[in-house]
């Protein structure tokens, strides 16, 4: 069978073998894929072919066999799925990983992405550079900006949580004027 000839048979015969592999799957998208498989793998046996005589019968032979094969699959992942029941309670992400987040939150969006691919994803300065599409010393630069940043928030969140059991001075922080509508007078 020519390539041309191939086309000629998959166009008159794909829409016929998906609505009989419809009927035998119960599913359209599931026939249509097992159908389009079987011709693929026909397409390398496309010389052969009209000697066997039934190009249709050899087709649908495959797309109803990969259909079953899918089937028993999925049936096997199933009863895998229901033999190991999920774990009774998985643990959030710790105080520190929360706090870590929400530090990283209040940086830029340059800084942050700096610091997760150089600390996070372990990546080199000059990688980072190559992914951001930065020089090499604007990225150092956010780095060293964004670890000062974090360094602060981190310590003020220790600092207010260390702090919200002890009394608060009405005055505010010491070394500070007294703070009204966020400004300092």
């Amino acid at each position: 069978m020519t390539e041309d000839e191939f086309d000629t048979f998959y166009a008159t015969a794909f829409p016929r073998l998906t609505g009989q592999l419809y009927a035998f799957t119960g599913d359209h998208g599931e026939a249509q894929d097992v159908v389009q498989e079987a011709f693929v793998r026909a397409w390398d046996r496309r010389a052969d072919f009209l000697a066997d005589g039934a190009p249709e019968a050899w087709i649908r032979t495959v797309a109803m066999r990969l259909a079953v094969s899918r089937w028993r699959r999925a049936r096997r992942w199933l009863e895998l799925v229901r033999r190991t029941p999920p774990p009774e309670h998985t643990p959030g992400p710790g105080p520190e990983r929360a706090a870590l987040v929400a530090a990283l939150r209040t940086l830029p969006e340059a800084q942050r992405m700096a610091i997760v691919l150089h600390h996070l994803c372990d990546l080199s300065v000059e990688r980072v550079a190559s992914e951001t599409g930065a020089p090499v010393g604007t990225v150092k630069a956010r780095l060293s900006r964004g670890r000062a940043a974090l360094a602060r928030a981190l310590s003020e969140d220790s600092a207010d949580s260390a702090g919200s059991a002890r009394p608060t001075d009405p005055a505010g922080p010491p070394g500070r004027g007294k703070r009204e509508d966020d400004r300092v007078r």
